[in-house]
C-alpha cells in the first residue's frame, strides 16, 4: 500500500499524536525559508520603491514636513475625489453581488452544456485589460456608439458599469464555489416542512452563503475603490478617484506631497478593506471542506429567474462591450474591412514597433513574470496554509497573510513609479534591464496566485499529513505526498491568472517599458493618444487580439484544473 493510500486509511476521526520529532526542526527551518524568500523579494521590489515615493512627498530640506496633511485635505477637491471613491466602491459592489449571486447558483449549483465555455466567458472580463475595457466601453456609450442615446458616456453611471463588468466573476466564483459543495439536504428539508423556494433560500442557503457573500463584496469593494485605468479612460478628471488623482498629482502635476498624502488615504482604505477580507475569508474557508460538488441540471420552471438574470448580465453586460468592439474593429473609413487588422503588422507614425511585435513582447514578459509569480505564490501560500495551536503564531500567520495582499490595494502607477526612483543606481540599477517589466509584473499578480492556491492548501485535512509523518516520512515527503496532489488541481488556473493579469498590466508598465520593447496594452494606449481614424482602428484591432488571448488563456486554465476548490 502507498504512503498516500496509507494516510488516507489512517486519517480516522479522532486526532492523532505527533511525536513532536516529525515536524521539528526541518520542517520549521523549510516555513522560514518559504517566508523569508517572498518576503524577501516583496521589501525590495515593492516595499521599498513605494516608501521612498511617499517619502519624497513627506520630506523637505531632508527634514520630515507634515504640512501636506493641511493643505491637501484644505482642498475641496479632495473631499470630492475621497466621496466619489467611496460611492463608485459601494455602489458597483452592491450591484456585483446582486447580479453575480443568481449567476453564482446558474453556474455552480446548476448543470448544463456549455457551462465550462460560459464560466471562462464570466472570468475574462476580470482580467482583461484595462485599455481593452475602457476602449469598449467608450466605442459602446459614446453617442456614435449602439447605445449613445443612454447619454452615459463620461459618466459615473459608465464607470459603475465596467466595475461591475470587471468584478462579476470575483462574486460568481467566489460565492459559487461555496455553493457547489453546500449539503442540498438541508434546503431540501426546509421545502418538505412546507417552506416556500424563496423561504428556504432566505431562511437556509443565504446564511451558508453569508460568509462567502461577504468575502467577495469585502473584495470587489477593494478593487472597486483601487481601479485605475477604467475609471482614467471613462470618466477622466471629471469622475476621478483617490487612484486616478495620485496618478495626476504624480505625473501632471509633479506635486508629490499631494501624492503621498493621498497615498496615504488610500492606504487606509485598502487596510480596512483587507481586514475586512481577511475576517469574511477565514469564516468562509473555515466553512469549505473538500467533498464533491453538487449540482442538479438546469431546470428552467424552477431556476427560470435566476437563469434569466444571469443571461442579461451576461450578454447585455460582458459580451455586448466586447462584441461591439469586435464589430467596430471590422469598420473602417472606406466601409467593412480587415484594413485595421492588416495594419497591426506595419509600423506606423505612432509606434517605432509594429503591433505584433508588441504582441511578442508581452507574451515573454507575460511567460518571465507568471513563473515568478507562481513559485513565490507557492511558498507563501504553503506558509499561509499553517494552522498554529498558540495565539502568537496564529497572528503571525494573518499578518503575513495581510502584508502578501498589499499589492492588491496599492497603486501599479505608483510601483512603477517607484521602481523608476530607486532601481536607478547601484546596487540595483535595473532601469534599462528587461527583467524589471516581469518583475513588476509579477508583483501584482501574486496576490491572485496566492488567493487561487491557498484556499485547496488550507481544506486539507491536517490529520493526513499527521498520519503521513506517524508513518515515518519527513517534512519534505509529507508536503509531496500530502500537499502535493492538491496543489497540482489549483496550479492550473493559478498559471493562467499570472499570465492572464501580466498580458494585460498597464499601470507600472507604462512607467517601465523602454520605447523599443513596448507591451501590447502600451501600445494601445499610444494608439488611442494618436489623432486619426486609422490609429484608433487599429487600437480597436489590437484590443480585439489582446482580449482572444487573454480568453484562449482563461479558457485553457479553466480545462487544466483539476478541482473546484477555492475562491477560483
Amino acid at each position: 500500500m502507498t504512503l498516500t493510500r496509507a494516510v488516507t486509511a489512517t486519517a480516522a476521526p479522532r486526532p492523532l499524536v505527533v511525536p513532536s520529532r516529525h515536524r521539528g526542526r526541518g520542517w520549521r527551518a523549510g516555513l522560514v525559508a518559504a517566508a523569508v524568500i517572498p518576503l524577501v523579494f516583496l521589501a525590495v521590489f515593492f516595499a521599498w520603491p513605494v516608501a521612498t515615493l511617499i517619502a519624497r512627498g513627506f520630506v523637505a530640506d531632508g527634514a520630515l514636513d507634515l504640512t501636506g496633511f493641511a493643505e491637501v485635505f484644505s482642498r475641496p477637491r479632495t473631499w470630492r475625489i475621497i466621496g466619489q471613491t467611496l460611492a463608485q466602491a459601494t455602489v458597483g459592489t452592491a450591484l456585483a453581488v446582486l447580479a453575480g449571486v443568481p449567476g453564482a447558483y446558474v453556474l455552480y449549483r446548476t448543470s448544463f452544456a456549455g457551462r465550462s465555455l460560459v464560466r471562462a466567458l464570466v472570468t475574462v472580463p476580470f482580467v482583461l485589460p484595462t485599455v481593452v475595457v475602457g476602449v469598449a466601453f467608450r466605442s459602446l456609450l459614446a453617442p456614435a456608439g449602439p447605445l449613445g442615446f443612454l447619454g452615459l458616456d463620461e459618466s459615473f453611471a459608465a464607470i459603475v458599469l465596467a466595475l461591475v463588468f470587471f468584478n462579476y466573476s470575483v462574486v460568481v466564483r467566489t460565492v459559487g464555489g461555496m455553493w457547489a459543495r453546500l449539503d442540498p439536504r438541508a434546503e431540501e428539508a426546509a421545502r418538505t416542512l412546507g417552506a416556500s423556494p424563496a423561504r428556504a433560500f432566505a431562511t437556509v442557503t443565504l446564511p451558508a452563503l453569508a460568509p462567502a457573500i461577504a468575502s467577495a463584496a469585502s473584495v470587489v469593494f477593494l478593487f472597486c475603490a483601487t481601479a485605475f485605468g477604467v475609471v482614467l479612460i471613462l470618466g477622466g478628471l471629471r469622475f476621478g478617484t483617490i487612484e486616478t488623482e495620485i496618478w495626476a498629482q504624480t505625473t501632471q502635476f509633479l506635486d508629490l506631497r499631494a501624492a503621498a498624502v493621498l497615498s496615504v488615504v488610500q492606504l487606509a482604505v485598502v487596510a480596512g478593506a483587507l481586514a475586512l477580507a481577511g475576517r469574511t475569508r477565514s469564516a468562509r474557508e473555515r466553512a469549505l471542506q473538500l467533498r464533491a460538488a453538487y449540482a442538479r441540471p438546469l431546470d428552467l420552471r424552477r431556476d427560470g429567474l435566476a437563469a434569466g438574470v444571469t443571461a442579461v448580465v451576461v450578454l447585455g453586460l460582458l459580451l455586448l462591450p466586447l462584441a461591439n468592439l469586435a464589430v467596430r474593429s471590422l469598420r473602417t473609413p472606406g466601409g467593412w474591412s480587415l484594413d485595421n487588422y492588416r495594419n497591426l503588422a506595419a509600423p506606423t507614425n505612432a509606434l517605432s514597433v509594429t503591433v505584433w511585435e508588441a504582441m511578442g513582447n508581452s507574451l515573454r514578459v507575460a511567460v518571465d513574470a507568471t513563473v515568478l509569480a507562481v513559485l513565490l505564490g507557492v511558498l507563501v501560500a504553503t506558509v499561509l496554509a499553517q494552522r498554529p495551536r498558540s495565539v502568537r503564531g496564529q497572528r503571525l500567520v494573518g499578518l503575513l497573510d495581510g502584508l502578501f495582499m498589499l499589492p492588491l490595494g496599492v497603486s501599479a502607477v505608483t510601483v512603477g513609479f517607484g521602481f523608476l526612483i530607486t532601481l536607478n543606481r547601484p546596487p540595483l540599477d535595473l532601469r534599462s534591464s528587461l527583467v524589471l517589466i516581469p518583475i513588476a509584473q509579477a508583483i501584482v499578480a501574486l496576490p491572485m496566485v496566492v488567493r487561487t492556491v491557498l484556499p485547496v492548501l488550507r481544506a486539507i485535512d491536517p490529520r493526513q499529513r499527521e498520519a503521513a509523518a506517524t508513518l515515518g516520512a519527513g517534512p519534505a515527503r509529507v508536503f509531496a505526498t500530502v500537499d502535493g496532489p492538491y496543489l497540482v488541481r489549483a496550479l492550473g488556473l493559478a498559471v493562467g491568472f499570472a499570465f492572464a493579469i501580466s498580458l494585460g498590466e498597464f499601470g507600472a508598465t507604462s512607467f517601465l517599458a523602454r520605447p523599443d520593447r513596448p507591451t501590447l496594452p502600451v501600445v494601445i494606449f499610444r494608439l488611442i493618444g494618436r489623432p486619426g481614424a486609422e490609429n484608433f482602428g487599429m487600437a480597436l484591432a489590437a484590443c480585439v487580439v489582446l482580449a482572444v488571448v487573454t480568453a484562449g488563456v482563461m479558457a485553457l486554465a479553466e480545462r487544466l484544473r483539476v478541482d473546484r476548490v477555492g475562491e477560483w
